[in-house]
């Protein structure tokens, strides 16, 4: 077992009193020469223990964890309104359904349509599921076009239809492959490439993109079910185990 070594306090503190004459801490300023001999001492102490950085890189990094957290679980308190029930956002399953599972989303992420399959299975196994649609393009112009064209698919009263043949459309995706998949369901792309252009739209990105940084989301695709905020490529029964969960509570 590796044994724990002494912090870097104690490192420090053994430097200044092997660099410091007795008396003199009370002196206005520790002389360059003594304060170049305490950093070769700390230098040549974390050389030789290396494990205090990592422990000390470790606990830093779990207290910033720890606070991006709760940070995160405040915001979904204070904000549910606009996670669970803006009316501009679309919603799949049942409306009415007893649990949402709110899913941030880009369609050029290989993860998220890795995870579409899951999906689909969970949602049409589980009556009671209401799914809300977060489009969150961060993956460049073309997922930003993605987006728009699947905003306005919604006024055709397509926007399933739409997000279902996108998620299962292979390679990359261009601007062209978007107003393709388009067509192939019947929307008309005329009237889809206007109403892209509509101002509503431009601000349901924005508020999007703005409500998973603020959820800690930074990436696709990211979950909120019930109370928890879960970022990555969740399997079935990971998605399973959130929603009766979220059931219970």
């Amino acid at each position: 077992m590796l044994h724990r070594a002494p912090f870097l306090p104690v490192a420090l503190a053994c430097a200044l009193a092997a660099a410091v004459p007795p008396g003199s801490l009370g002196a206005v300023e520790i002389e360059p020469a003594q304060r170049e001999a305490i950093e070769q001492i700390i230098h040549d102490y974390l050389i030789n223990n290396p494990e205090v950085f990592i422990e000390a890189l470790r606990g830093a990094e779990d207290r910033l964890n720890r606070d991006a957290d709760a940070k995160a679980k405040q915001t979904l308190g204070d904000r549910r309104h606009e996670v669970f029930d803006d009316p501009g956002t679309p919603v799949g399953g049942n409306p009415q359904g007893d649990v949402a599972i709110v899913e941030f989303f880009d369609y050029r992420c290989p993860y998220c349509k890795q995870v579409e399959p899951a999906l689909q299975t969970l949602v049409s196994e589980d009556r009671q599921l209401r799914f809300i649609y977060k489009e969150m393009p961060v993956l460049g112009p073309s997922s930003v076009v993605a987006a728009r064209a699947a905003l306005a698919a919604q006024r055709q009263g397509k926007y399933e239809a739409f997000h279902t043949a996108m998620m299962l459309t292979k390679g990359q995706i261009s601007d062209e492959t978007v107003y393709r998949v388009a067509g192939s369901i019947g929307l008309n792309v005329e009237r889809l490439q206007n109403d892209m252009a509509a101002p509503e739209i431009d601000r349901a990105l924005k508020a999007n993109l703005a409500l998973a940084d603020a959820l800690g989301i930074h990436g696709t695709p990211g979950f909120i079910i019930g109370d928890h905020i879960a970022p990555g490529a969740l399997d079935l029964d990971a998605l399973k185990n959130m929603v009766d969960d979220a059931r219970k509570r």
